[in-house]
């Protein structure tokens, strides 16, 4: 006899987004580890069996908890790739400490948890490839310049140092760092008068 689907809550509930957005606090408050159904259940005023009927299992809650993050990091990215400085709005983008706490909790999930790992893993392969696809078009093709699937992974780690060693009070080299990639920025894609002047009207 064939099992039964899964019964999982809409994604619409009231409901669900207070077990979604209490996990979330959790996470950055005391870390993934906290999280169990019945310490999410309590801190939300619910019982633990509603909460397993929108997750029922604890990867479904962190998978569900991360796809709400990255659809909102997703929309930063797009925005930032149809900015008039695209480049600069991305480089803004990689280094906003904003969302390092939740990262960090993520990557260190990730570590132990294979399905976590691989849904990153996912998810950092289609964002690149987006970026990759604009910056194709952004990059004057001359002599010198970087592809754009490296400068991508660039930007993004050169970003991730800043903010990583940043919130651990590691500032060492950080102001060169940030100069450094503004010059290199300017060589990249200069911004033209016409976008300086846009941007600021």
């Amino acid at each position: 006899m064939a099992m039964a689907a899964r019964r999982i809550g809409a994604e619409s509930s009231v409901t669900r987004a207070l077990i979604l957005t209490t996990t979330e606090q959790l996470i950055r408050n005391e870390g993934y580890a906290a999280i169990s159904t019945r310490r999410v259940a309590t801190q939300a005023g619910l019982k633990p069996s509603l909460v397993h009927y929108y997750f029922p299992t604890t990867d479904d809650l962190f998978i569900a908890v991360f796809r709400q993050g990255a659809d909102q990091s997703d929309a930063m990215i797009e925005a930032a790739l149809c900015a008039a400085d695209p480049l600069r709005a991305l480089w803004d983008f990689f280094t906003d400490t904003s969302r390092t706490a939740m990262s960090l909790e993520f990557m260190a999930l990730a570590n132990h948890r294979k399905a976590i790992r691989a849904m990153l893993a996912q998810h950092s392969e289609d964002m690149r490839a987006r970026q990759v696809e604009v910056l194709s078009r952004i990059i004057e093709q001359r002599s010198g310049s970087p592809a754009p699937a490296g400068l991508a992974v660039f930007l993004a780690g050169m970003g991730r140092v800043l903010v990583l060693e940043g919130s651990l009070g590691v500032s060492g080299g950080h102001a060169e760092a940030r100069a450094f990639m503004e010059q290199w920025l300017d060589q990249l894609a200069p911004v033209s008068k016409a976008s300086q002047s846009t941007k600021h009207n």
